[in-house]
């Protein structure tokens, strides 16, 4: 049975029984940031993050360092190369002075809530597979081998859905590609991920400052933060005679940490760092299954949240410039990213959600609506759009399989309308979520820079487009009957609001 989904997964990623209900619909009026009250005295606030984007110069970048502890600041990071600093400060003004330095081109917090508050929530479990002993052990490695199948390949729906497993007979990607998980963390030591990890590619980067010692990019908490995990077994499990099989299972994933303990969320610092250390450090495709919080959507109006979708748009870009393809999952809201309004509820989702209703042309969903990112929607065994995805003429560029257990069924033998992969402490269990639709592509992103090596990230996104298999839009998408997930699917067989350019695929990746 279905129940509310909690903050944690609530947008990208809906383990067995999470389901968007109705109020992730309902809205109303707007935020304010609350951040710079002018009545509020001087380092009488609450200790905050906040990214403060400068000019690129040396000087700039080097002066507005001494405006920051003049405004009672102290400055985690900096990163140059893109202008954006990393503070932390108690002045409940900080924000507006800063933004009051000549340099500084925009400026704010990065959370609501204070650093030292880390409260946990309830999260629904996802659904994990009872491996038979027939699928383990030398005797199941053999009979793969000879039958040219992982030991739960026939419960992986989705990998046919793409024909990944025909390209795998073809080209399984090449070990000199890599592909960055930004995300929870990564268990390296889960045998079906070991062989293809990449630990000199990986770093913690939470709190916005990369740490690459040994084991820093694992889940802090394994049985609460397996969702990286589950992404990079979509990714890059390779066929090795054990468990499932990824889509590109011949590259090498990175995990690049970036969620804050307890809590999950994703805070623009982190993810800043995530964007740099990868370009920094050969990442050719970033996986992104989450949006930056607090805030579902980014307002230009709001100073604060102006300065987040400007300090990991400098990162996006950066990343671009260096060669890495980014790919994102583009939410779980039902929300059309097209609409003139969205009604948001959910913001921010650190703190008390306040009602608003947001234009997303200037309230982005970062980093999915960023210039240069690939956006991807989620379809289910059918090939039809998940009831719980985001859609949007334009805004959408691709789809992939990331289930749909409530109305789309698999074939035999696959039984779970949800997807398949490793969860740390060698597990396996079945996920549902943009979540997984879009580490789908970015493996097919792999297999493509495998192919075509000095390929750019902007050649890469329109070769996935150009060699998606087209879906023209359903005479009608109501799939409850109800009304409650209904939707309108806008635009041509070959660019539409559901599957953007159309359903990702493998197979031609390798052929063509």
């Amino acid at each position: 049975m279905d129940s509310q989904p909690s903050r944690r997964w609530r947008r990208l990623a809906l383990p067995l029984g999470l389901v968007l209900t109705a109020s992730l619909g309902l809205a109303g009026a707007a935020v304010a940031s609350g951040q710079d009250t002018p009545e509020t005295p001087k380092k009488d606030g609450e200790k905050l993050s906040y990214v403060v984007n400068t000019e690129t110069d040396a000087g700039t970048v080097e002066r507005v360092k001494k405006e920051i502890a003049k405004a009672d600041g102290k400055v985690v990071t900096a990163y140059a190369q893109i202008g954006v600093i990393v503070a932390h400060s108690t002045n409940a003004k900080f924000g507006k002075e800063m933004r009051s330095v000549k340099g500084v081109e925009s400026a704010g917090a990065t959370r609501t809530a204070p650093l030292e508050a880390a409260g946990t929530t309830d999260v629904g479990k996802p659904k994990y597979l009872k491996v038979p002993a027939s699928a383990t052990g030398a005797q199941a490695k053999a009979k793969a081998e000879a039958d040219g199948k992982e030991p739960l390949e026939s419960l992986q729906w989705d990998k046919r859905a793409i024909k990944a497993d025909k390209a795998s007979k073809i080209d399984q990607g090449s070990k000199d590609v890599t592909v960055g998980v930004i995300d929870t963390g990564i268990d390296d030591t889960h045998p079906d991920l070991k062989a293809n990890f990449s630990a000199a590619q990986s770093a913690s980067c939470v709190g916005g400052k990369a740490d690459t010692g040994a084991g820093a990019w694992r889940p802090f908490d394994p049985a609460e933060d397996y969702h990286g995990t589950h992404v990079a077994g979509i990714i890059a499990a390779p066929r090795n005679g054990v468990g499932v099989a990824g889509t590109a299972p011949g590259v090498k994933v990175a995990a690049l940490k970036v969620s804050e303990p307890k809590t999950s969320l994703f805070f623009s610092e982190a993810v800043v760092c995530a964007f740099v250390f990868a370009a920094d450090h050969g990442i050719d495709v970033t996986n992104n299954s989450y949006y930056t919080d607090p805030w579902l959507y980014n307002c230009s109006d709001d100073p604060d949240q102006k300065a987040i979708a400007d300090a990991v748009g400098r990162a996006v870009k950066y990343a671009t410039d260096k060669g890495v393809t980014t790919v994102s999952s583009a939410g779980n809201s039902s929300h059309d990213l097209a609409a003139s309004e969205i009604k948001d509820d959910t913001s921010p989702d650190d703190g008390k959600p306040v009602e608003r209703t947001v234009d997303p042309a200037e309230c982005p969903d970062v980093p999915s609506m960023l210039p240069g990112v690939t956006s991807v929607s989620s379809t289910g065994a059918e090939d039809g759009k998940s009831y719980f995805s985001n859609y949007g003429l334009d805004q959408i560029d691709l789809a992939a399989p990331g289930g749909d257990r409530r109305y789309q069924t698999p074939k035999e033998p696959a039984k779970d309308g949800g997807v398949l992969s490793t969860m740390p402490d060698g597990d396996y269990a079945y996920l549902q979520g943009t979540s997984m639709a879009g580490p789908q592509v970015a493996g097919v992103a792999a297999l493509l820079k495998s192919k075509h090596p000095d390929s750019s990230p902007k050649e890469i996104a329109w070769l996935l487009k150009a060699q998606a298999k087209s879906v023209a839009c359903p005479d009608k998408y109501d799939p409850d009957g109800k009304g409650t997930y209904k939707a309108d699917c806008t635009g041509l067989k070959g660019n539409n609001s559901f599957y953007g350019h159309g359903i990702v695929d493998a197979l031609a990746a390798v052929k063509k």
